[in-house]
């Protein structure tokens, strides 16, 4: 089953052992990603997870709700092909990490910025040998080649599915230290999402909450909840 568009057609959804992992069959034909490969899970898990996506189908297909059959297709038919280049891409979020850039006032917010952050970038440092410097304002500030080579390792030593998670957690948190602390268990999810909101939620407090954004908000804390738990069904 490869249209999105399709309305359910199946009565039982199964898990079956496939050559390099599980596939997830629909009255005993295999689930194929929109690029018409075979969609073979890498566990167990990731297949029993995205089996009961397919179990929840009610009427049309939804990709919007079904977050672990998206990754497991990008992960086939986007990561895979362009694995390089999608590293590349959240490497270079090193050079630039949300962590690094901090408010010139009020004290308060560079108090919580520095309380909040300043650990992490110990971590990095600690963990990766990868010290980022630290700027206020909004221009850019030279890092070492070095470290973010360090930080960059551990995106070319995934698998593409891993990839996928890290491309979520980096992309929505502007962090590629805060989506490597969740995937090393440094911070939890729920952690790591706060800590890449500290701007927003001082503004908040400062003028009160948009629904729009709020609403915004929800929608990527959710896929940074569910990019986290792939990574974890994958990596545990």
């Amino acid at each position: 089953m490869s249209e999105w568009a399709a309305k359910r057609f199946w009565t039982e959804v199964s898990v079956e052992p496939v050559d390099g992992g599980f596939a997830v069959h629909l009255d005993g034909r295999p689930v194929k990603t929109p690029a018409k490969t075979l969609l073979v899970l890498p566990n167990r898990r990731v297949a029993d997870a995205v089996a009961e996506e397919w179990r929840a189908v009610e009427g049309a297909i939804n990709p919007e709700v079904m977050p672990f059959t998206r990754a497991a297709n990008s992960a086939h038919d986007k990561v895979t092909p362009q694995f390089d280049e999608v590293a590349a891409m959240l490497a270079a979020y090193g050079e630039s990490d949300l962590l690094c850039y901090r408010a010139e006032s009020p004290k308060a917010l560079v108090a919580r910025q520095a309380a909040q952050w300043d650990p992490l970038l110990d971590w990095a440092a600690d963990t990766y040998g990868a010290r980022l410097q630290i700027t206020t304002g909004v221009m850019p500030v030279e890092q070492s080649p070095q470290a973010v080579k360090n930080l960059a390792a551990p995106l070319y030593a995934a698998d593409a599915f891993e990839l996928t998670a890290l491309h979520d957690l980096v992309a929505l948190s502007g962090s590629l230290v805060l989506a490597l602390a969740v995937t090393q268990r440094r911070l939890t999810a729920a952690e790591a999402w706060d800590l890449s909101r500290v701007d927003e939620d001082w503004q908040i407090e400062q003028w009160g909450e948009d629904e729009t954004a709020a609403q915004m908000a929800e929608v990527k804390q959710r896929a940074f909840h569910h990019a986290a738990a792939l990574h974890r069904m994958i990596s545990d």
